[in-house]
């Protein structure tokens, strides 16, 4: 427990302290009311043995292949026994399963405890509901309701503990320890509660035990799909990485500027109340919007004095470099339409076609502001930065020409709400921030783009 702060310390000694208080009952319980141990064994057993492998991690996973899919089956055993005895079931796989991170020891007495709890306040709520020991096929409808009773207890137990050691073990606010925590597990909670009335019925069914593993097996599939999933994006997300490092190793004077035009652009997106699915199509795009600079010359991309009419006929490629590579990716989606188009203007003096007005895709000229914004707030070789409030007076002043007005608008709101943090992001050393124009630097504004994005 070394490292862990005071307080989570507390909190993990507490929940421990109240896990052995609800198996207690099982200490003094005579022979006459002792728990069927036969079954809770085989509970204990089943979930061991699906939790064991299930946690096991392949390289590049981000999220462990079973997390909570076999949750169901400590909901059968809520059905299916008292509640002390019920506490008792997820205690073997929770302390023998696989954990990532510091303090492993200390994590899995968290998660046996948290899960004890959980399962015992299933148990209880499932009885004062009046549901039976072990339900029967002709009593399922009925036993629906004390089922999904237990099946949230489960979760605001787990969403409470949760909480509690997120605001004591990674010192987040108390006041927004749980936000979003209840919400985004009580409907799949639900569904394992379901799985485990399920599981429940057809263990006292004639068939035994061994029919209701049946119903995990739906629940593994589902599980292999979610980690496919995760793997497929997490081979998303290295792909990006490797592009816009190969792009920041190249041009060393905009390091860091795909990832804050792509913060930029989800600052505008959600603004614009764009739906989720897009908001990380939109992250990638603002990301990757320079990675046609692969395909321009070193010489002229660190070039620190004035372009030539050829070195500026050569960057302008640059957006059909970068939609080449990327024409085959499929998860990009609207982004390579963006990529493509991010210098084209309003009035149909950019390039590389020379689109109109709302020709221009709609990421396109998202990305085009967030750009601009970037390029002018941010320190390069060849001029200084600009204050952020320069900046957007220059945004809002080529609005409607080179700029959506509507794209400019949502920004300045998002940096009214969430403000915005400017960096040097280049190998010299900073350059104090100067006026909006340096003499001798024309075009330092939003027009200047081309050198910066």
């Amino acid at each position: 427990m070394t490292g862990i702060p005071r307080a989570a310390r507390a909190c993990i000694a507490a929940a421990v302290l109240c896990a052995v208080a609800a198996m207690s009952p099982l200490v003094s319980t005579g022979s006459a009311a002792a728990p069927p141990w036969g079954r809770v064994l085989l509970l204990t057993g089943l979930y061991a043995g699906c939790e064991l492998p299930a946690r096991r991690r392949h390289p590049g996973d981000s999220v462990p292949v079973g997390a909570g899919t076999f949750f169901p089956v400590l909901l059968a055993a809520a059905f299916l026994l008292p509640p002390a005895a019920a506490a008792l079931v997820p205690l073997p796989g929770a302390l023998l399963g696989q954990v990532d991170g510091p303090a492993a020891s200390a994590r899995r007495i968290w998660r046996a405890a948290q899960l004890a709890l959980a399962t015992w306040a299933a148990a209880h709520a499932y009885q004062l509901l009046g549901g039976e020991r072990v339900p029967r096929a002709p009593d399922f409808p009925y036993a629906l309701v004390p089922a999904l009773a237990g099946a949230l207890a489960f979760c605001l137990l787990l969403t409470l503990l949760d909480g509690g050691i997120r605001a004591t073990a990674e010192r987040v606010p108390w006041r927004g320890a749980w936000r979003g925590l209840s919400l985004a597990s009580s409907a799949p909670h639900c569904v394992h509660g379901l799985a485990g009335l399920m599981m429940a019925v057809l263990w006292g069914s004639p068939y035994g035990p061994l029919s209701a593993l049946f119903v995990l097996l739906p629940m593994y599939i589902s599980c292999w799909i979610f980690a496919q999933y995760h793997r497929e994006r997490a081979a998303h997300q290295a792909t990006i990485r490797a592009l816009v490092q190969a792009v920041d190793i190249k041009d060393r004077y905009t390091r860091g500027h795909s990832e804050r035009v792509g913060r930029a652009s989800v600052l505008i997106a959600r603004e614009l109340r764009m739906e989720e699915e897009r908001l990380e199509v939109v992250r990638f795009a603002g990301i990757l919007h320079d990675v046609g600079k692969l395909g321009v010359p070193t010489r002229v991309l660190r070039k620190e004095g004035p372009l030539t009419p050829e070195e500026r006929r050569v960057i302008e490629l640059h957006p059909e470099y970068g939609h080449e590579m990327v024409r085959g990716i499929g998860f990009l989606g609207e982004a390579r339409a963006a990529i493509l188009h991010h210098h084209e203007r309003m009035d149909g003096s950019g390039y590389p076609y020379g689109l109109v007005g709302s020709q221009i895709p709609e990421f396109a000229r998202v990305v085009a502001v967030a750009d601009a914004f970037d390029a002018m707030t941010s320190t390069r070789c060849y001029r200084r930065a600009r204050p952020v409030a320069v900046a957007l007076e220059e945004l809002e002043r080529c609005a409607g020409t080179q700029f959506d007005p509507r794209m400019v608008r949502a920004l300045v709101r998002a940096l009214e709400r969430h403000g915005w943090q400017t960096s040097v992001m280049s190998d010299e050393a900073a350059v104090p921030v100067g006026p909006s124009r340096l003499p001798g630097t024309p075009g330092t504004g939003a027009s200047h783009q081309l050198r910066t994005g």
